[in-house]
């Protein structure tokens, strides 16, 4: 479907990101949804529509309702609701949803939002509650592939194998997205920077990643407003102009341990963004800054090449040194310090990141941004979206 002046995001809202939030994921879902509706300015009651994650194939999930969620917001009437599953994959699924919805009239105002106690332990009925594990797991777990770490390492030894990336450059990445997060007051690591030497004698979890290359566990949620852009008009923020959104599978896929295909890598990702240059009429050239779902430091370099910023095998050499990932360089990514260095939130931390850019307020803020790219989680199906300043042409 064509977005293109059809949605935008107009509220966004989150809680604290910590290690012990010390209440609820409805809690939280309710208020981060609060904060979003004062970003706004809309009442909690004009809400409509909700679209959230689902549970399927995730390995950390919540046990928030939509029915939660408008019970607690005093809403009446819940027109249009919807899953996204998968995890951090659903993250821009969940806001093409909302657009799909609005721009049809299936709803007025739809809101997305991930509510996660990844650090203290999802809570369902008074007490922590663990996921069942899919039956695919079952095929490489008996030999010690056990974690989202293991997985996605074993894959990304072998794309370091293939193009020579090196440790080194990933840990470059890792110290550009801590000095964005040292400006970023919500961070976990606000004012905590990292240097070369630290990130390399940082605890090795599953080579090639040390402690470094990981997201965070932490508490949180993130809540964001989906609305048309004539709605948009008497709300208080200048929206974020959804300009194309897609979602991908690609063949033989399976969470997070798809090993038997012809290519192992991130194909997903590779089909999400045929189909949003192909809808949106841009190019990589045109983004101006992109928020890339970061859960480890290979996944980034590795986006670039499927997505066509650098060339295939290049991506490693793209990040040698830092600058051209910076502020100032030719690619600016992750402002806000992302998921290894502000909080993991499943990626909607970094479309909220994405809506600031386009209004201008971020604390790591690109001059003249025009356009954003966000993108989901890796190694499962995913969703990417392009957020716009202006409606186009």
């Amino acid at each position: 479907m064509d977005l293109r002046n059809k949605a935008c995001i107009v509220g966004i809202g989150s809680t604290e990101f910590t290690r012990n939030c010390g209440r609820s994921e409805i809690h939280m879902a309710v208020d981060a949804t609060m904060g979003a509706c004062e970003d706004a300015g809309l009442e909690p009651e004009r809400i409509d529509g909700i679209s959230r994650f689902g549970t399927a194939g995730q390995t950390a999930t919540e046990f928030v309702t939509d029915t939660d969620v408008a019970r607690c917001l005093g809403i009446r009437n819940l027109r249009f609701f919807v899953e996204s599953p998968w995890g951090g994959g659903a993250c821009c699924a969940t806001v093409m949803q909302a657009a799909m919805a609005v721009a049809t009239g299936t709803a007025d105002y739809v809101l997305c939002f991930r509510s996660i106690r990844a650090a203290t332990g999802t809570v369902r009925y008074g007490r922590p509650t663990r996921f069942p594990i899919d039956a695919h797991w079952s095929y490489s777990m008996p030999f010690g592939l056990l974690t989202p770490t293991s997985w996605v390492a074993m894959f990304t030894r072998r794309w370091m194998y293939e193009t020579g990336a090196t440790k080194e450059q990933l840990g470059h990445l890792a110290i550009v997205t801590r000095e964005n997060a040292c400006r970023n007051p919500r961070a976990v690591y606000y004012g905590r920077p990292l240097t070369m030497e630290e990130y390399l004698r940082s605890p090795m979890l599953c080579d090639p990643f040390c402690l470094h290359d990981t997201c965070i566990e932490n508490d949180g949620c993130v809540a964001l407003i989906v609305t048309t852009p004539d709605r948009a008009k008497d709300l208080k923020q200048k929206p974020a102009y959804i300009t194309a959104a897609a979602e991908a599978t690609s063949w033989d896929s399976y969470c997070m341990t798809s090993f038997y295909r012809e290519e192992i890598g991130i194909p997903e990702m590779e089909e999400a963004g045929k189909e949003l240059w192909k809808r949106s009429g841009l190019t990589p050239k045109d983004m101006d800054v992109v928020q890339f779902y970061d859960a480890f430091t290979s996944l980034v370099p590795m986006q670039m090449e499927v997505l066509g910023f650098v060339k295939k095998g290049e991506g490693g050499a793209f990040l040698e040194g830092g600058d051209r990932i910076r502020p100032t360089g030719e690619l600016p990514i992750n402002t806000s310090g992302s998921m290894l260095s502000e909080a993991y939130i499943h990626g909607m931390n970094m479309i909220t990141e994405g809506v600031r850019q386009i209004r201008g307020t971020s604390t790591t803020q690109i001059k003249d941004v025009s356009r954003v790219l966000c993108t989901g989680g890796l190694g499962v199906p995913t969703s990417a979206l392009i957020l716009s300043k202006e409606q186009a042409s």
